[in-house]
């Protein structure tokens, strides 16, 4: 086997600093990455996978993104279709476990207590905790929670969940405003509970 010329030697150096360049922006950017990873699923170690597998995906393709664009843009666009793979996964496997009267416990006893009064606001923001609202976030259909995370929490603009999701940025507002309403009606309803 014949030694590299020293012109194929500088090129392999230079791939070489680009990919270690690469993965030391994509890793300053892991904190936002997770962030906008425990959004969208319902628990930390979904989050943490989600977010290891985006990564995965990430340095395997790392050749595709484009210098000087948005890296972080890039990594959450893996994200997302990663979240909405593993969505898709989800819902052609229901859960087929029968319910139970057991099962209605929890619900028949708020529902007795409540009685017709309505809660006051410190009532209300008693019972809504973090986890009550990631929890809710979690039972909002994935295109719509999507671009919740992205524009109300990631805080992009509409026109970066757009190319984020790559979808157009009518498509952002609409389900943004739907999405809004769903994670209203169930907070509303978990408040009420």
């Amino acid at each position: 086997m014949t030694e590299p010329t020293s012109a194929e030697a500088r090129r392999l150096a230079e791939v070489a600093r680009d990919r270690v360049r690469f993965e030391e922006e994509a890793l300053e950017l892991s904190d936002q990455v997770y962030r906008v990873a425990r959004r969208l699923v319902g628990s930390r170690e979904e989050a943490e996978d989600l977010m290891q597998d985006a990564y995965a995906r990430a340095f395997r393709s790392w050749q595709q993104y484009q210098p000087g664009t948005n890296l972080r843009a890039w990594l959450l666009r893996i994200l997302t279709n990663l979240n909405i793979d593993r969505g898709r996964r989800v819902q052609r496997s229901p859960d087929l476990q029968p319910l139970e009267e057991g099962d209605y416990y929890l619900y028949n006893r708020l529902e007795s207590t409540i009685g017709d009064e309505n809660p006051d606001e410190e009532r209300v923001l008693d019972r809504l905790s973090q986890n009550s609202i990631v929890e809710a976030l979690a039972e909002v259909p994935h295109d719509f929670r999507d671009v919740v995370v992205l524009v109300d929490i990631g805080e992009f603009s509409y026109a970066e969940a757009a190319q984020i999701l790559d979808i157009p940025v009518g498509t952002v507002m609409s389900r943004l405003h739907r999405g809004r309403r769903i994670l209203k009606q169930i907070l509303a309803d978990k408040a009420v509970a």
